[in-house]
């Protein structure tokens, strides 16, 4: 290769790729070099002085049993939260793809949901929580709604997941849509023609067909179940008693609030690995289930 083609081939490069590496590095990459060497130090959030103080910070999360326990919560809301998300997206999908009258304006209803932010998905749940179920409860004596859910613990948590599940079964749908246009119709023909059920045909030949759309929608559900911040803020502010303030809050309020911000910093980086992990292990083993048409 000579100087003028390697020469063109980078001006190429520059022009059209340059400008997205170019903020992959400074919105990315930057800031997690930086966030993982402030990781090692005593800031404050505030102050131009950076106190070096090695592995400090990792000891205290190690200490810090109020992160451990946000953690957990995290990951039952996670997990349930998943399945749930999955579950109904998987049936809407199936719902709107079987030809029933109006599924166009079901797959946008269905889909809206998603369109609101987190803050304002927040207090309009709030608000259906703490008065319109109260209200409901209270005139049709029943017991389950005639205090504001946000007020109990466990209420408070399975709001949490009622508001989430609402949120993103919409937007996983469509994926679950496309996965579902994208199964040849002869192989279910040839199934149907070979004496299988409707049930059987579902399970033996949509399912694995779909494995793609269920590695990405169970990516997306975990990451994004994982980070819940907006939500978590706007619709019960962690509580009550901090029972239901997940590991995103907590690390908010080590680095913003408490002025901890190295320690904060190396939770989020300990929070960031098991994300991580968490995600590829699925999308590996998601991976080796794939089949071919």
């Amino acid at each position: 290769m000579n100087e003028k083609t390697l020469a063109a081939k980078t001006k190429t490069f520059l022009m059209f790729a340059g400008p997205a590496v170019f903020v992959f590095i400074a919105v990315l990459i930057v800031p997690l070099v930086y966030g993982v060497y402030l990781t090692f130090t005593s800031w404050d959030g505030i102050s131009n002085n950076k106190p070096f103080v090695g592995l400090n910070n990792y000891i205290e999360v190690f200490k810090d049993k109020e992160f451990w326990n946000s953690l957990v919560l995290t990951l039952k809301y996670v997990a349930v939260s998943v399945v749930f998300i999955n579950l109904i997206a998987f049936i809407l999908a199936f719902l709107v793809t079987s030809g029933i009258k109006g599924q166009n304006f079901l797959r946008a209803g269905f889909f809206t949901p998603n369109l609101i932010g987190g803050v304002v998905l927040g207090f309009i749940w709030r608000f259906v929580f703490a008065r319109a179920l109260v209200s409901f409860g209270t005139a049709f004596d029943i017991d389950i709604f005639s205090t504001s859910w946000l007020s109990d613990p466990q209420k408070a948590f399975w709001a949490m997941i009622i508001v989430t599940t609402w949120q993103y079964s919409g937007y996983m749908m469509l994926i679950y849509i496309a996965g579902l246009m994208g199964v040849p119709k002869d192989l279910t023909e040839a199934a149907s023609i070979d004496g299988a059920t409707g049930f059987q045909a579902t399970r033996h030949v949509v399912l694995p067909m779909m494995v793609p759309s269920f590695v990405i929608c169970l990516f997306l559900s975990i990451t994004r179940c994982f980070m819940v911040y907006d939500l978590n803020l706007s619709l019960t502010e962690g509580g009550p008693f901090a029972a239901t303030r997940m590991v995103a809050m907590h690390v908010y309020k080590k680095a913003f609030e408490a002025k901890q911000y190295g320690t904060g910093q190396a939770e989020a980086l300990i929070l960031f690995i098991i994300v991580a992990i968490i995600g590829i292990t699925q999308i590996y083993l998601g991976k080796r289930k794939e089949v071919e048409a």
